[in-house]
């Protein structure tokens, strides 16, 4: 099949989170499988393509796009051997980051501009893979256009939509096409995401289980009314892990290499990492890693409860590394200042010091409010470090709750959002730490799980191909 991909990012070039690895890594595996998978993304102005070969797909492309005439020019470099499409325009070349500046204005150019190259790049897709709201609205003026091809809208964050208002929809002049209202009357919120939702041949999220939760009012974020009219176009498929970039074995970024047949390095990480951060290298106390976005999603809202409570009943330290909102940046700061032996904070994003937590910590806390599928977990299970998280979204379906012999199961699993049983569930977690010899089992348990990207890819060929048989029940 020949497969485009749309989206935002992509790592390398324009890695901000999760969403630039899946970009990179699902094409890889696809490719690997037979298929032709190419990628089309902004040409933001921070961009540096120096040391790509580039080539310019010839055709003066100029489309009247929120009441301006816009000349758009494509250039194809090759990255690890996938064809990546930059789309240039003044929009993005003025880009000096590729989230929080004139989203709405920018990406809205970007998907009306993928719907206007597509015809032109000698090359012709069956399927259009759009990415999170940012490529949301690219089935419908793909559909509007006439281009015979299906298209797949991946939701990996719910809770970014893409919001505007009527003078906006008004300058754009699809008001003709834009969908109001689904039968029975109800109104369809005016964002990128719903329409994406509407026009799409077929749509998925990134775990089973968060396919089930976007259902309801406590995770649809105002669109379980779309998706539920959606539901029989609606999948699950949990994301994969780039084995290659995270793999303790090879990493050079840790502090010695090890594997499930010989864990001794670990033991390595854990001390380099307690003396690069300020804590006593004691390899008999627990240490809780986190390395995360610092808001609410991310659950530190209860984190910041539950320390106290487990520091005043055991010797345990915390590593946090992260950026986010003001507020628990502050919070994590002052829990440090009040307990400077037990928790250190960095409010950064390091990446070295982030494989070396996930290599050296001996649990990784992900306490999810929600959670559609998640990166971290699966990075942590894949160097030995026992997760918690609470049971939603696709920790649910990646983390099984570790049995009372500690024999089954990958991780500490809590069910309310709440500080008491987050706290039960690191209590649970530290006094297993005690009993080195089955933790050593569970740590080379959870490091031979497979989350490589070869089932979630193989699925994705099935989703291509429910697109591919579609007679159109989308908008």
């Amino acid at each position: 099949m020949k497969v485009l991909f749309a989206a935002a990012e992509v790592a390398p070039l324009t890695k901000v989170g999760g969403l630039a690895d899946v970009v990179r890594s699902l094409p890889k595996e696809l490719i690997q499988k037979g298929h032709d998978v190419r990628i089309i993304v902004p040409g933001y102005g921070f961009l540096d393509l120096s040391g790509y070969e580039q080539r310019s797909i010839p055709g003066n492309h100029v489309m009247l796009s929120l009441g301006e005439y816009r000349k758009i020019s494509v250039t194809q470099i090759t990255v690890e051997d996938i064809k990546i499409y930059m789309l240039g325009n003044d929009i993005f070349s003025a880009s000096s980051v590729v989230y929080g500046e004139n989203e709405v204005e920018k990406f809205f150019v970007f998907c009306e501009s993928v719907g206007e190259v597509l015809p032109h790049l000698g090359w012709h897709p069956e399927i259009v893979h759009c990415h999170d709201w940012h490529a949301a609205l690219i089935p419908l003026f793909i559909k509007n256009k006439g281009f015979n091809c299906r298209t797949v809208f991946t939701i990996h964050n719910i809770g970014y939509q893409g919001h505007f208002d009527d003078q906006v929809l008004h300058k754009s002049g699809i008001g003709r096409y834009w969908q109001a209202r689904l039968p029975g009357g109800n109104d369809i919120p005016l964002n990128f995401m719903s329409q994406g939702i509407l026009w799409a041949d077929v749509i998925n999220t990134v775990s089973e289980n968060f396919a089930r939760e976007i259902l309801t009012p406590e995770y649809g974020w105002g669109m379980e009314k779309l998706l539920n009219f959606r539901s029989n176009s609606l999948y699950g498929i949990r994301n994969g892990l780039g084995y290659e970039e995270y793999d303790p074995r090879s990493d050079q970024l840790i502090a010695a290499n090890y594997s499930s047949t010989d864990i001794k390095g670990k033991y390595v990480n854990k001390k380099s990492l307690q003396k690069l951060v300020g804590f006593k290298a004691d390899p008999g106390t627990p240490l809780i890693g986190m390395v995360s976005r610092l808001d609410e999603q991310k659950g530190l809202s209860i984190i910041i409860k539950a320390i106290p409570a487990l520091i005043k009943d055991f010797n345990v330290q915390f590593i946090f590394l992260g950026r986010g909102r003001d507020y628990y940046e502050e919070a994590l700061n002052a829990i440090e200042a009040r307990y400077p032996d037990n928790v250190k904070v960095f409010i950064t994003f390091d990446n070295k010091k982030a494989h070396l937590i996930y290599a050296g910590a001996d649990i990784f806390l992900m306490p999810s409010k929600w959670e559609p599928c998640g990166l971290g977990q699966l990075i942590a299970m894949r160097y030995g470090t026992v997760p918690v998280v609470r049971k939603t979204g696709g920790l649910a379906d990646t983390v099984q709750n570790l049995s009372d012999d500690l024999k089954l199961g990958t991780g500490f699993v809590f069910d309310g959002y709440n500080a008491v049983d987050l706290a039960l569930a690191l209590t649970r977690a530290a006094g297993a730490y005690s009993n080195r010899i089955d933790w050593n089992r569970i740590m080379c348990r959870i490091m031979e799980q497979d989350f490589t990207w070869r089932e979630p890819a193989d699925r994705y060929e099935q989703l291509y191909r429910s697109a591919l048989e579609r007679s159109g029940d989308a908008a």
